[in-house]
Protein backbone atom coordinates (compact mmCIF):
# COMPACT_ATOMS: atom_id res chain seq x y z
CA UNK A 1 0.00 0.00 0.00
CA UNK A 2 1.28 3.45 -0.86
CA UNK A 3 0.68 6.86 0.51
CA UNK A 4 -1.64 9.28 -1.22
CA UNK A 5 1.32 10.90 -2.95
CA UNK A 6 2.70 7.52 -4.10
CA UNK A 7 6.00 8.12 -2.42
CA UNK A 8 6.27 4.60 -1.04
CA UNK A 9 4.87 2.30 1.59
CA UNK A 10 3.04 3.94 4.41
CA UNK A 11 5.04 4.14 7.63
CA UNK A 12 3.30 2.68 10.64
CA UNK A 13 2.75 5.42 13.20
CA UNK A 14 4.53 4.73 16.47
CA UNK A 15 2.26 4.07 19.44
CA UNK A 16 1.49 6.99 21.65
CA UNK A 17 3.90 7.10 24.54
CA UNK A 18 2.36 5.75 27.77
CA UNK A 19 3.08 6.88 31.27
CA UNK A 20 6.53 6.15 32.56
CA UNK A 21 6.49 3.31 34.99
CA UNK A 22 8.74 2.07 37.70
CA UNK A 23 8.35 -1.50 38.86
CA UNK A 24 4.94 -1.76 37.15
CA UNK A 25 3.49 1.29 38.92
CA UNK A 26 3.27 4.93 38.00
CA UNK A 27 6.41 6.80 38.92
CA UNK A 28 4.35 9.63 40.34
CA UNK A 29 1.29 8.84 42.38
CA UNK A 30 -1.68 11.20 42.36
CA UNK A 31 -1.32 14.12 44.82
CA UNK A 32 -4.22 12.84 46.93
CA UNK A 33 -2.52 9.50 47.50
CA UNK A 34 0.78 11.16 48.30
CA UNK A 35 -1.04 13.31 50.84
CA UNK A 36 -2.82 10.31 52.38
CA UNK A 37 0.54 8.58 52.81
CA UNK A 38 1.61 11.31 55.25
CA UNK A 39 1.44 9.94 58.83
CA UNK A 40 -0.34 13.01 60.23
CA UNK A 41 -3.19 13.19 57.70
CA UNK A 42 -5.35 10.47 59.23
CA UNK A 43 -5.18 11.94 62.74
CA UNK A 44 -5.87 15.43 61.39
CA UNK A 45 -9.09 14.18 59.84
CA UNK A 46 -9.94 12.36 63.07
CA UNK A 47 -9.23 15.43 65.19
CA UNK A 48 -11.40 17.56 62.91
CA UNK A 49 -14.24 15.02 63.20
CA UNK A 50 -14.00 14.93 67.02
CA UNK A 51 -13.90 18.74 67.13
CA UNK A 52 -17.02 19.09 64.97
CA UNK A 53 -18.79 16.36 66.95
CA UNK A 54 -18.33 18.15 70.27
CA UNK A 55 -19.18 21.53 68.76
CA UNK A 56 -22.58 20.00 68.00
CA UNK A 57 -22.99 17.80 71.08
CA UNK A 58 -21.65 20.30 73.63
CA UNK A 59 -22.49 23.93 72.75
CA UNK A 60 -20.42 25.13 75.73
CA UNK A 61 -17.28 24.14 73.80
CA UNK A 62 -17.90 27.02 71.38
CA UNK A 63 -16.87 29.70 73.90
CA UNK A 64 -13.35 31.09 73.93
CA UNK A 65 -12.79 30.11 77.55
CA UNK A 66 -13.77 26.51 76.87
CA UNK A 67 -11.43 26.26 73.90
CA UNK A 68 -8.61 27.71 76.02
CA UNK A 69 -9.23 24.93 78.54
CA UNK A 70 -9.22 22.30 75.79
CA UNK A 71 -5.93 23.63 74.45
CA UNK A 72 -4.44 23.64 77.95
CA UNK A 73 -5.41 20.01 78.53
CA UNK A 74 -4.01 19.15 75.11
CA UNK A 75 -0.74 20.95 75.77
CA UNK A 76 0.00 19.09 79.02
CA UNK A 77 -0.30 15.83 77.08
CA UNK A 78 1.32 17.13 73.92
CA UNK A 79 4.47 18.39 75.62
CA UNK A 80 5.31 14.81 76.57
CA UNK A 81 3.79 13.15 73.51
CA UNK A 82 6.30 14.98 71.27
CA UNK A 83 9.52 13.44 72.66
CA UNK A 84 7.74 10.11 73.16
CA UNK A 85 6.80 10.20 69.46
CA UNK A 86 10.39 10.94 68.42
CA UNK A 87 11.53 8.01 70.54
CA UNK A 88 8.93 5.75 68.92
CA UNK A 89 10.06 6.84 65.45
CA UNK A 90 13.52 5.79 66.60
CA UNK A 91 12.18 2.32 67.36
CA UNK A 92 11.85 2.51 71.17
CA UNK A 93 9.37 3.65 73.79
CA UNK A 94 9.49 4.67 77.44
CA UNK A 95 7.12 3.31 80.08
CA UNK A 96 8.67 5.47 82.80
CA UNK A 97 7.64 8.80 81.25
CA UNK A 98 4.63 9.34 83.51
CA UNK A 99 6.34 8.78 86.87
CA UNK A 100 9.46 10.59 85.62
CA UNK A 101 7.37 13.77 85.47
CA UNK A 102 6.60 13.44 89.18
CA UNK A 103 10.19 12.51 90.02
CA UNK A 104 11.36 15.76 88.44
CA UNK A 105 8.76 17.85 90.26
CA UNK A 106 9.47 16.18 93.62
CA UNK A 107 13.21 16.73 93.21
CA UNK A 108 12.86 20.44 92.51
CA UNK A 109 10.34 20.95 95.31
CA UNK A 110 12.04 19.04 98.10
CA UNK A 111 15.55 20.24 97.30
CA UNK A 112 14.43 23.87 97.27
CA UNK A 113 12.31 23.63 100.42
CA UNK A 114 14.52 21.40 102.57
CA UNK A 115 17.72 23.27 101.74
CA UNK A 116 15.96 26.68 101.70
CA UNK A 117 17.61 27.69 98.44
CA UNK A 118 16.30 29.61 95.44
CA UNK A 119 13.82 27.43 93.56
CA UNK A 120 15.89 27.77 90.39
CA UNK A 121 18.55 25.62 92.06
CA UNK A 122 15.97 22.89 92.45
CA UNK A 123 14.84 23.37 88.85
CA UNK A 124 18.38 22.92 87.54
CA UNK A 125 19.06 19.84 89.67
CA UNK A 126 15.75 18.34 88.53
CA UNK A 127 16.77 18.93 84.90
CA UNK A 128 20.11 17.17 85.41
CA UNK A 129 18.39 14.24 87.13
CA UNK A 130 15.75 13.93 84.38
CA UNK A 131 18.38 13.92 81.65
CA UNK A 132 20.38 11.35 83.62
CA UNK A 133 17.35 9.05 83.90
CA UNK A 134 16.82 9.33 80.16
CA UNK A 135 20.50 8.66 79.48
CA UNK A 136 20.40 5.62 81.76
CA UNK A 137 17.38 4.19 79.94
CA UNK A 138 19.04 4.72 76.58
CA UNK A 139 22.40 3.34 77.66
CA UNK A 140 20.85 0.23 79.21
CA UNK A 141 18.74 -0.40 76.11
CA UNK A 142 21.65 -0.08 73.70
CA UNK A 143 24.26 -1.73 75.92
CA UNK A 144 22.26 -4.81 76.88
CA UNK A 145 20.13 -5.21 73.76
CA UNK A 146 17.08 -5.69 75.96
CA UNK A 147 13.75 -4.38 74.68
CA UNK A 148 13.11 -0.84 75.87
CA UNK A 149 9.81 -2.15 77.23
CA UNK A 150 11.67 -4.16 79.88
CA UNK A 151 14.29 -1.54 80.65
CA UNK A 152 11.82 1.29 81.14
CA UNK A 153 9.38 -0.96 83.00
CA UNK A 154 12.15 -1.49 85.53
CA UNK A 155 12.79 2.26 85.68
CA UNK A 156 9.07 2.87 86.09
CA UNK A 157 8.91 0.60 89.15
CA UNK A 158 12.09 2.07 90.64
CA UNK A 159 10.90 5.66 90.26
CA UNK A 160 7.43 4.83 91.55
CA UNK A 161 8.87 3.35 94.73
CA UNK A 162 11.47 6.06 95.20
CA UNK A 163 8.92 8.84 94.71
CA UNK A 164 6.74 7.53 97.53
CA UNK A 165 9.48 6.37 99.91
CA UNK A 166 11.71 9.45 99.70
CA UNK A 167 8.80 11.88 99.93
CA UNK A 168 7.51 10.19 103.10
CA UNK A 169 11.03 10.06 104.53
CA UNK A 170 11.74 13.74 103.91
CA UNK A 171 8.33 15.36 104.50
CA UNK A 172 6.53 12.75 106.68
CA UNK A 173 3.74 12.97 104.14
CA UNK A 174 2.88 11.80 100.61
CA UNK A 175 3.05 15.37 99.29
CA UNK A 176 5.73 18.03 99.28
CA UNK A 177 5.53 21.32 101.17
CA UNK A 178 4.19 24.52 99.62
CA UNK A 179 7.04 26.49 98.01
CA UNK A 180 5.01 29.47 96.76
CA UNK A 181 6.72 31.90 99.17
CA UNK A 182 10.28 30.93 98.28
CA UNK A 183 12.79 33.02 96.33
CA UNK A 184 12.51 32.64 92.57
CA UNK A 185 9.05 31.07 92.64
CA UNK A 186 7.40 33.99 90.84
CA UNK A 187 9.96 33.99 88.05
CA UNK A 188 9.75 30.24 87.56
CA UNK A 189 5.97 30.37 87.54
CA UNK A 190 6.07 32.89 84.70
CA UNK A 191 8.16 30.51 82.61
CA UNK A 192 6.34 27.26 83.34
CA UNK A 193 2.81 28.03 84.52
CA UNK A 194 1.73 31.58 83.69
CA UNK A 195 -1.23 32.74 81.61
CA UNK A 196 -1.74 35.61 79.17
CA UNK A 197 -4.81 37.25 77.71
CA UNK A 198 -5.98 36.87 74.13
CA UNK A 199 -9.23 38.61 73.27
CA UNK A 200 -10.37 38.52 76.87
CA UNK A 201 -9.52 34.81 77.27
CA UNK A 202 -6.72 33.56 79.50
CA UNK A 203 -4.42 31.13 77.69
CA UNK A 204 -1.81 29.04 79.49
CA UNK A 205 1.83 29.47 78.53
CA UNK A 206 2.09 25.70 78.05
CA UNK A 207 0.09 26.07 74.84
CA UNK A 208 2.79 28.33 73.42
CA UNK A 209 5.61 26.03 74.55
CA UNK A 210 3.77 23.06 73.07
CA UNK A 211 3.53 24.66 69.62
CA UNK A 212 7.11 25.94 69.75
CA UNK A 213 8.47 22.51 70.62
CA UNK A 214 6.31 20.93 67.92
CA UNK A 215 7.74 23.31 65.31
CA UNK A 216 11.28 22.63 66.55
CA UNK A 217 10.75 18.85 66.48
CA UNK A 218 9.33 19.05 62.95
CA UNK A 219 12.35 21.03 61.78
CA UNK A 220 14.74 18.55 63.39
CA UNK A 221 13.02 15.56 61.79
CA UNK A 222 12.68 17.01 58.30
CA UNK A 223 15.62 19.38 57.91
CA UNK A 224 18.56 18.01 59.89
CA UNK A 225 20.95 15.09 59.68
CA UNK A 226 19.86 14.04 63.14
CA UNK A 227 16.30 13.65 61.87
CA UNK A 228 17.56 11.27 59.17
CA UNK A 229 19.37 9.30 61.88
CA UNK A 230 16.14 8.98 63.89
CA UNK A 231 14.24 7.48 60.96
CA UNK A 232 17.20 5.27 60.05
CA UNK A 233 17.67 3.70 63.49
CA UNK A 234 13.92 3.18 63.78
CA UNK A 235 13.70 1.47 60.41
CA UNK A 236 16.70 -0.87 60.73
CA UNK A 237 19.42 -0.04 63.21
CA UNK A 238 21.86 -2.63 61.82
CA UNK A 239 21.64 -1.17 58.34
CA UNK A 240 21.86 2.32 59.82
CA UNK A 241 25.02 1.40 61.71
CA UNK A 242 26.49 -0.10 58.55
CA UNK A 243 26.19 3.21 56.70
CA UNK A 244 27.73 5.23 59.53
CA UNK A 245 24.73 6.36 61.58
CA UNK A 246 25.70 6.77 65.27
CA UNK A 247 23.01 4.44 66.62
CA UNK A 248 24.09 4.59 70.26
CA UNK A 249 24.24 8.39 70.32
CA UNK A 250 20.90 8.73 68.55
CA UNK A 251 19.01 6.37 70.84
CA UNK A 252 20.47 7.75 74.05
CA UNK A 253 19.68 11.33 73.06
CA UNK A 254 16.12 10.34 72.15
CA UNK A 255 15.64 8.91 75.65
CA UNK A 256 17.18 12.10 77.06
CA UNK A 257 14.64 14.11 75.06
CA UNK A 258 11.91 12.21 76.90
CA UNK A 259 13.70 13.11 80.14
CA UNK A 260 13.67 16.76 79.12
CA UNK A 261 9.96 16.59 78.41
CA UNK A 262 9.34 14.97 81.80
CA UNK A 263 11.30 17.78 83.47
CA UNK A 264 9.37 20.50 81.67
CA UNK A 265 5.94 19.04 82.45
CA UNK A 266 7.05 18.36 86.02
CA UNK A 267 8.02 21.99 86.46
CA UNK A 268 4.67 23.05 85.11
CA UNK A 269 2.85 20.89 87.64
CA UNK A 270 5.00 22.10 90.51
CA UNK A 271 4.61 25.81 89.76
CA UNK A 272 0.93 25.46 88.95
CA UNK A 273 -0.05 23.82 92.23
CA UNK A 274 2.88 24.80 94.51
CA UNK A 275 3.10 21.22 95.80
CA UNK A 276 3.35 17.71 94.34
CA UNK A 277 1.60 14.45 95.23
CA UNK A 278 4.20 11.67 95.14
CA UNK A 279 1.76 9.01 93.91
CA UNK A 280 0.69 10.82 90.76
CA UNK A 281 1.79 10.07 87.21
CA UNK A 282 0.71 6.44 87.08
CA UNK A 283 -0.89 5.62 83.76
CA UNK A 284 0.12 8.85 82.07
CA UNK A 285 2.82 7.08 80.09
CA UNK A 286 0.08 5.14 78.29
CA UNK A 287 -1.68 8.40 77.43
CA UNK A 288 1.53 9.79 75.90
CA UNK A 289 2.12 6.62 73.89
CA UNK A 290 -1.51 6.51 72.76
CA UNK A 291 -1.37 10.14 71.60
CA UNK A 292 1.73 9.30 69.57
CA UNK A 293 0.17 6.17 68.05
CA UNK A 294 -3.00 8.07 67.18
CA UNK A 295 -0.69 10.67 65.65
CA UNK A 296 0.64 8.12 63.16
CA UNK A 297 3.73 6.71 64.91
CA UNK A 298 4.31 2.97 64.66
CA UNK A 299 5.42 0.80 67.57
CA UNK A 300 7.82 -0.87 65.14
CA UNK A 301 9.61 2.45 64.50
CA UNK A 302 10.80 4.23 61.39
CA UNK A 303 7.50 5.99 60.65
CA UNK A 304 5.78 9.05 62.05
CA UNK A 305 5.98 12.81 62.42
CA UNK A 306 6.03 15.51 65.06
CA UNK A 307 2.81 17.12 63.82
CA UNK A 308 0.72 13.96 64.14
CA UNK A 309 1.08 13.77 67.95
CA UNK A 310 -0.02 17.41 68.15
CA UNK A 311 -3.37 16.42 66.66
CA UNK A 312 -3.38 13.26 68.77
CA UNK A 313 -2.96 15.29 71.96
CA UNK A 314 -5.65 17.70 70.79
CA UNK A 315 -8.05 14.79 70.36
CA UNK A 316 -7.37 13.71 73.93
CA UNK A 317 -7.91 17.22 75.27
CA UNK A 318 -11.04 17.67 73.19
CA UNK A 319 -12.56 14.40 74.40
CA UNK A 320 -11.53 15.01 78.01
CA UNK A 321 -13.19 18.40 78.22
CA UNK A 322 -15.92 17.73 75.65
CA UNK A 323 -17.40 14.96 77.78
CA UNK A 324 -17.56 17.36 80.73
CA UNK A 325 -19.12 20.17 78.71
CA UNK A 326 -21.65 17.76 77.21
CA UNK A 327 -22.73 16.73 80.71
CA UNK A 328 -21.94 13.06 80.18
CA UNK A 329 -20.68 10.63 82.79
CA UNK A 330 -16.87 11.16 82.91
CA UNK A 331 -16.42 7.50 83.80
CA UNK A 332 -16.77 6.78 80.08
CA UNK A 333 -13.70 8.89 79.26
CA UNK A 334 -11.16 6.05 79.15
CA UNK A 335 -13.56 3.82 77.20
CA UNK A 336 -14.02 6.60 74.64
CA UNK A 337 -10.26 7.01 74.37
CA UNK A 338 -9.80 3.28 73.85
CA UNK A 339 -12.29 3.25 71.01
CA UNK A 340 -10.67 6.34 69.55
CA UNK A 341 -7.22 4.75 69.75
CA UNK A 342 -8.30 1.56 67.99
CA UNK A 343 -10.27 3.50 65.39
CA UNK A 344 -7.42 5.90 64.63
CA UNK A 345 -4.94 3.03 64.39
CA UNK A 346 -7.14 1.12 61.94
CA UNK A 347 -7.76 4.24 59.85
CA UNK A 348 -4.04 5.01 59.69
CA UNK A 349 -3.31 1.42 58.67
CA UNK A 350 -5.98 1.48 55.96
CA UNK A 351 -4.79 4.83 54.61
CA UNK A 352 -1.17 3.67 54.38
CA UNK A 353 -2.10 0.40 52.69
CA UNK A 354 -4.40 2.14 50.23
CA UNK A 355 -1.77 4.71 49.33
CA UNK A 356 0.88 1.99 48.91
CA UNK A 357 -1.30 -0.17 46.63
CA UNK A 358 -2.09 2.66 44.26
Amino acid sequence: MTTAGGAGPAATAPPAPGPRTTGGKGARRPPVLRLLARPEVGVFLGAAAVFVFFLIAAPAVRSGGSMATVLYQSSTIGLMALPVALLMIGGEFDLSAGVAVITSALTASMLSYQLTVNVWAGVVVALVLSLAIGAFNGWMTVRTGLPSFLVTLGTFLILQGVNLAVTKLVTDDVATDDISDMDGFGQARKVFASSFGVGGVQVKITVVWWLVFAALATWVLLRTRYGNWVFAVGGDQDSARAVGVPVTFTKITLFMAVGFGAWFVGMHELFSFNTVQSGEGLGQELIYIAASVIGGCLLTGGHGSAIGPVFGAFMFGMVNQGIVYAGWNPDWFKAFLGVMLLGATLVNLWVRRTAARR
